[in-house]
């Protein structure tokens, strides 16, 4: 039986790097002659939001690492990127620095033996909040868009949730569905 699922131009965001190979979102804007960037804002251990708990699998007590970037288009900001990984996980390894990883966290990930073998987005629209506006360069009448992805090994095993506020004005998402008719 052939593959049914979705396609989206988050595909090269979840497979890991080879070495030497640029990270995707470098790529991606190189692609439409742009210079993507990020800038590593924040590397801790911390109890989690409750959704992110959730599907990391945590319980109340559980703890995350999260790594938060600022995402550069140009030099402009254009997105809040916050990843988490379960602290039994990411504890001790470049995940817990405050430094880039070289070929970036899913390659680290891969190396420690976790790869992603499916992902799962959920996108919603909503009001940019005070802290969002100022790291964004945006104005209080602005929405953003928030994409929340969640990473599973093939056993099931969640091990990244990153959440992504974007700046909504010019965004567009794009999925497409393969459609095995003879199933």
């Amino acid at each position: 039986m052939a593959d049914t699922g979705w396609v989206s131009v988050s595909a090269p965001y979840v497979r890991p790097r080879r070495p030497g190979e640029p990270d995707a979102w470098a790529e991606e804007a190189a692609q439409q002659g742009h210079v993507g960037t990020h800038r590593l804002r924040d590397v801790e251990e911390i109890r989690p939001p409750r959704d992110v708990a959730e599907a990391l699998g945590l319980g109340p007590e559980g703890t995350s690492i999260v790594r938060r970037r600022l995402v550069l288009l140009d030099g402009r900001p254009t997105e809040l990127a916050d990843s988490y990984y379960p602290a039994a996980l990411a504890r001790g390894t470049r995940l817990a620095e405050m430094r880039k990883i070289p070929g970036g966290a899913l390659a680290m990930l891969a190396e420690l033996g976790y790869r992603p073998h499916s992902a799962e987005e959920r996108v919603m629209a909503r009001p940019s909040t005070e802290p969002e506006q100022q790291a964004l360069d945006i104005h209080q009448e602005d929405w953003v868009l928030v994409l929340t992805r969640v990473l599973r090994t093939s056993e099931g095993a969640p091990i990244e949730v990153t959440v992504m506020t974007m700046v909504a004005d010019g965004r567009e998402l794009h999925y497409k569905m393969i459609i095995n008719e003879g199933a």
